[in-house]
């Protein structure tokens, strides 16, 4: 499988400049857990929930839940997925216990299931085990990664949102990535990104982003007009993504698909504005951005330069981060090239 690490910052673990920002706001949602909020139980079925969830032990309802996910009645397998679902998200001890107790498969079973009620119920359930890491890998193994994706395609919102986060989860185990994205994931989260929620946006643009550090995911996501949405994105600063969609851009514009797509959505005199009008870390992410299309190519550094970038990236390179001012810098440097002669008619420098 070959995976490539971008360069210029660093952002949910992932190297891009030796650093990080250290901004407590975090650029992607975190998918730690459901936001389906508490299902509706009968008054008895809440205290004995209660009990479990403050009580040093919980493997007798634990192992009864795990046998009520094989009932014949829809209710009891909804009720026990849902009492399983809570038990994950409130205690983190609760998720080993519930995936040693044979939990996994059964609900996996239920994502399948034509009822999407239960089908949402254990998507979550597996979200809260998936945060345990000892049970990503089981997950996977067990099976889960094309219920996931069928759910992505034909869940309930909060289905398809939680579907997103447990797909994330399970890609952050570098071996499930090609699987996930062979899956036909990448073309459904691509969808959620263009079309779902604020919360299905951060969610998918989550994901995407884990899964694209794979060179082969970033091409089938170029080829589902991934650029389209995340031009729109960028160029919106009233969407809260700006800064996410950035991120996911800076890692597919290492492959000429991605640039040249960029290019054809308008992603560039966005990427400029961005320069002239956005955030510190936005100027840096749009910069680094930047260089990297035009780095081998003099027909996007022409476009770049008749965008007005010049006058923004010197006063980057005057006001900016460290690593923007260098950035900046070298851009500036790049775009006062001469355009014509020997240096235009290399191959590599007309290529787009």
């Amino acid at each position: 499988m070959e995976t490539e690490t971008p360069v210029n910052f660093t952002y949910m673990g992932r190297s891009f400049d030796g650093t990080s920002y250290n901004d407590d706001s975090s650029a992607f949602s975190d998918c730690n857990s459901d936001r389906s909020g508490e299902f509706p139980t009968a008054s008895s079925q809440n205290r004995r929930l209660l009990i479990a969830c403050v009580s040093e032990n919980s493997d007798d309802l634990i192992r009864q839940l795990v046998a009520d996910l094989e009932s014949c009645s829809i209710d009891e397998q909804k009720q026990a997925a849902m009492e399983i679902r809570l038990l994950a998200k409130n205690k983190s001890e609760n998720r080993l216990k519930i995936a040693k107790a044979g939990a996994i498969k059964p609900l996996i079973s239920l994502i399948a299931s034509s009822d999407l009620q239960l089908q949402e119920y254990g998507v979550t359930a597996i979200l809260n085990l998936s945060l345990c890491d000892e049970n990503k890998e089981l997950i996977a193994l067990s099976g889960a990664i094309k219920p996931l994706v069928r759910a992505l395609k034909s869940g309930t919102p909060t289905a398809k949102e939680n579907a997103a986060c447990a797909l994330l989860r399970l890609s952050q185990i570098e071996e499930n990535k090609i699987a996930i994205g062979r899956s036909g994931a990448i073309p459904l989260l691509v969808n959620l990104l263009e079309a779902g929620g604020i919360r299905g946006k951060k969610d998918a643009s989550t994901a995407l982003y884990s899964l694209c550090s794979v060179k082969e995911n970033k091409i089938m996501a170029v080829q589902a007009r991934i650029m389209k949405p995340l031009v729109e994105l960028m160029a919106d600063f009233g969407s809260n993504m700006v800064d996410k969609s950035a991120y996911v851009l800076s890692l597919l514009v290492t492959v000429a698909e991605a640039r040249a797509a960029l290019v054809e959505e308008g992603g560039i005199p966005v990427l400029v504005e961005i320069i002239e009008v956005g955030s510190q870390r936005q100027k840096e992410i749009a910069v680094a951005v930047l260089l990297q299309v035009c780095e081998d190519s003099v027909v996007y550094r022409t476009m770049v330069a008749r965008e007005g970038a010049i006058p923004p990236l010197v006063a980057l390179s005057q006001s900016g981060t460290n690593r923007a001012k260098q950035k900046a810098e070298t851009l500036i440097e790049l775009l006062r090239q001469p355009r014509s002669g020997n240096a235009a008619a290399r191959a590599s420098d007309v290529s787009v």
